[in-house]
């Protein structure tokens, strides 16, 4: 689970495990195959009216931008423990909120890095508004954040759990 602060991530050994291979994979077998992607695009001849040579340079520029990416969040990152299931809300948790009070009218989220989004659960950066604004809340607490158009929003913490992935 990751939680940024200035220009440092904080990262479970698992979420820098999986990070650290996705970045080997990039950089090493996906690099050969997508250059011999653009080798054998480039071979059909003209380059301009090249449907294959021109996607295959576009998925380059994709990959290329993710291993930077990879680097980057890798090179600042701190390897810690998933936080303690103590109630309080920290990255790496599952928040259960109920709007304006109202337990009928509840979202759960992952409180992460958009590295470490999950398929199964929707995420919030620690640094959004509604992260920011539950951040080291208890559960029971009431917790204020600003909406995008200038407004306060009030919701509960009614559960804080450690995400189990």
């Amino acid at each position: 689970m990751t939680q940024t602060s200035e220009n440092v991530t904080w990262l479970t050994q698992e979420a820098y495990n999986q990070l650290k291979a996705e970045l080997e994979h990039l950089s090493g077998p996906a690099r050969t195959e997508i250059a011999a992607k653009i080798a054998a695009a480039r071979e059909e001849g003209d380059l301009r009216e090249n449907g294959g040579y021109h996607a295959a340079k576009e998925e380059q520029g994709k990959q290329e931008l993710r291993v930077r990416q990879l680097t980057q969040l890798l090179e600042n990152a701190k390897v810690g423990e998933a936080p303690a299931a103590d109630g309080a809300v920290a990255p790496g948790m599952v928040v259960t909120i109920a709007f304006d009070g109202d337990e009928d009218d509840t979202l759960s989220f992952l409180l992460a890095s958009r590295e470490y989004a999950s398929a199964d659960i929707e995420t919030y950066s620690p640094q959004s508004p509604l992260g920011t604004g539950v951040i080291g809340k208890k559960v029971g607490d009431d917790a204020e954040y600003e909406l995008p158009n200038g407004k306060k929003a009030m919701v509960k913490i009614l559960k804080a759990e450690p995400y189990s992935g």
